[in-house]
């Protein structure tokens, strides 16, 4: 089995010829992935854990200590305020 590095992957789906069908399979693959991640990550958040998160809005990481866990996000408390973040996001630190 060989295996593909992500460029490799990236450069086959922006100058393959797929179709809408496999792109849209692609694409759910994608989704089932990040949702699986998402679920052993909260298996993993217990209250107190400290973890840190990169922000959309800004791009910088912070770091911060978990208060709450809910099924997909994480409530995380920083010095900048309380975060809903998905749990997909989290690295524990």
């Amino acid at each position: 089995m060989t295996t593909l590095t992500i460029q490799q992957i990236n450069t086959a789906i922006i100058q393959g010829s797929f179709t809408n069908d496999q792109l849209t399979s692609i694409n759910d693959a994608v989704k089932y992935a990040r949702a699986q991640l998402g679920r052993q990550t909260v298996r993993e958040m217990r209250k107190g854990i400290n973890v840190r998160f990169t922000s959309n809005r800004t791009g910088q990481t912070i770091a911060g200590t978990v208060l709450e866990v809910k099924i997909k996000n994480v409530i995380v408390q920083t010095a900048q305020g309380r975060y809903r973040v998905p749990a997909n996001m989290l690295e524990v630190v």
